[in-house]
């Protein structure tokens, strides 16, 4: 009998199988053509590393997302659209505004940021027309571009920053430059395969001096957060316009092997700064004399930060003793590098990674941070939203089995959500999204039998238990815990708030009367 039965079960299962696949063939493919995507959110903004404006203009700005094109605004940040979606590259590096054209614009494809998790650009972009169509201008196997910086008095002479592939060896990374609006370009700094170029700068009322930093970083399949670095990095100095270039080394420098750096330059070319990753002497470093001779300022761990993350500087035009270091603050100097103090912090961008100024008007700001593009007029005091550009990173997606169902995301340094597929108001709204609990990473995974309860596992593995009617968060990880987790085994309430991929849950010891029930 129960050989029977076993026969009868797998007969069973063979036609049911074999139904299944006959319908589905038979399905005709026109029943399909109706079906269009449709963006439902979330429409806050995800990471940007790139970010350009107009000197002089206080409505247009530009920024790039890693993930998400290019978008421009012309009123100063209320409204955001895209211009690049037609293009087969999504994430951008650099973006360049040539200063004698606005019309004319450099990207540079592929984020330079080389986290665990990242995307590659196929080379570089220009358009003519303010962004309404664009011109592929090679480079493919540059991967991940840093900087483009144009010639301010000739928009058809442009230098680029190329990292490279972050995986393997190649050949295009390093210091490009063009002379005909990047219809050929010459490599011009060369350090080898595994060389790339991190940052670049240029002394705009001297343009044929240029500095550039070098850096030798792979991100292996086993490397899970910061890359592996080597030996050769450094910084270089070029005095006509990129032919021949000098390594900095003395004056003052710290010796041995460095990481990442980033560098900024005066327009006369006699003020440098240079944010330098070393193991010993690593910190903020100014030069008074064009790169002869240095005197490290500052040498606050905050500014140094996870230097492979955040690599840039922006000096204040106007006054050489004010410049802005993006970290996990936006930091700024008013004293020429020797102090910082936090322009902004979180909640507002939690990681920041590069800041525009406008040259005739230092007061007006666009910043790119984890958490959008913002824009300020008055220094910083107040920025506009990051509410209006839905260009989030969302670590996996599932769905409840509600009607109207809700799609569920972990949103890059910003926490998890959901977004209802439809309202009863013929709209999805910020009004309608719901905090799906605190981790940035993961995955959500809605109860079957009752989809107020999620469980949601953190950045290290980590599983908590979210009940999303009265936002109480339990953890639920299985013993032994993964690396990384607390060893205790006791329930903790998450707070309410995004987790940074870089810091443990933000929680609390739970009450007598918590631990109890």
């Amino acid at each position: 009998m129960h050989n029977l039965a076993s026969l009868i079960r797998r007969t069973l299962i063979l036609a049911l199988t074999l139904s299944i696949a006959a319908w589905a063939q038979s399905v005709p493919a026109e029943l399909f053509n109706g079906l269009k995507w449709r963006l439902i959110g979330p429409f806050r903004g995800g990471r940007a590393v790139a970010v350009a404006g107009i000197p002089g203009n206080p409505t247009t700005f530009y920024f790039g997302a890693v993930n998400g094109g290019i978008w421009q605004t012309t009123d100063g940040g209320v409204v955001w659209k895209p211009i690049f979606d037609p293009q087969q590259v999504a994430s951008i590096g650099a973006i360049a505004v040539a200063p004698s054209d606005p019309r004319v614009i450099y990207v540079g494809t592929g984020e330079s940021d080389i986290r665990s998790t990242l995307s590659s650009g196929d080379g570089v972009y220009r358009s003519v027309d303010a962004g309404q169509t664009w011109t592929h201008l090679g480079l493919p196997e540059s991967r991940q571009i840093s900087r483009i910086v144009v010639d301010p008095r000739d928009a058809n002479v442009v230098y680029l920053a190329a990292l490279g592939n972050a995986y393997v060896p190649n050949t295009e990374r390093g210091v490009y430059k063009s002379t005909n609006g990047g219809k050929s370009w010459t490599k011009v700094l060369d350090q080898g395969p595994d060389i790339g170029a991190s940052d670049l700068a240029m002394a705009t009322d001297s343009p044929n001096i240029l500095f550039a930093t070098m850096w030798r970083a792979r991100r292996p399949t086993w490397s899970t957060y910061a890359p592996i670095e080597g030996p050769g990095s450094g910084l270089y100095r070029s005095m006509d316009g990129g032919q021949t270039w000098s390594r900095l080394t003395a004056g003052g420098l710290p010796e041995g092997d460095w990481g990442r750096c980033a560098v900024a330059v005066s327009s006369p070319g006699q003020r440098v700064y240079v944010l330098i990753d070393a193991k010993k002497g690593g910190g903020l470093y100014r030069s008074d004399d064009g790169g002869d001779t240095w005197s490290l300022l500052n040498s606050d761990k905050r500014i140094t930060n996870r230097s492979w993350y955040f690599g840039n500087l922006t000096l204040d035009p106007q006054n050489l003793d004010v410049l802005y270091i993006p970290n996990t603050a936006l930091y700024r100097s008013e004293d020429g590098g020797k102090t910082v103090s936090v322009v902004r912090g979180a909640p507002g961008g939690d990681d920041y990674h590069q800041i525009w100024i406008d040259p005739k008007d230092s007061s007006r700001l666009a910043l790119a941070t984890d958490q959008g593009t913002t824009i300020s007029v008055d220094r910083g005091q107040s920025w506009s939203s990051w509410y209006n550009q839905p260009t989030a990173q969302l670590y996996h997606v599932i769905t409840d089995d509600k009607f109207p169902y809700a799609v569920y995301g972990n949103q890059q340094d910003s926490g998890a959500l959901a977004v209802p597929s439809r309202t009863a108001r013929g709209k999805i709204t910020a009004q309608d999204w719901f905090s799906a609990s605190g981790s940035e990473s993961g995955y959500v995974a809605p109860d079957p039998n009752n989809p107020n309860i999620l469980y949601v596992t953190g950045t290290t593995g980590e599983v908590a238990r979210f009940d999303l009617r009265t936002s109480f968060s339990q953890d639920v990880t299985p013993w032994p815990a993964p690396i990384g987790t607390p060893r205790s085994r006791t329930a903790s309430i998450e707070l309410p708030g995004p987790q940074c991929c870089c810091f443990p849950p933000l929680t609390r010891k739970p009450s007598t009367l918590e631990r109890s029930s």
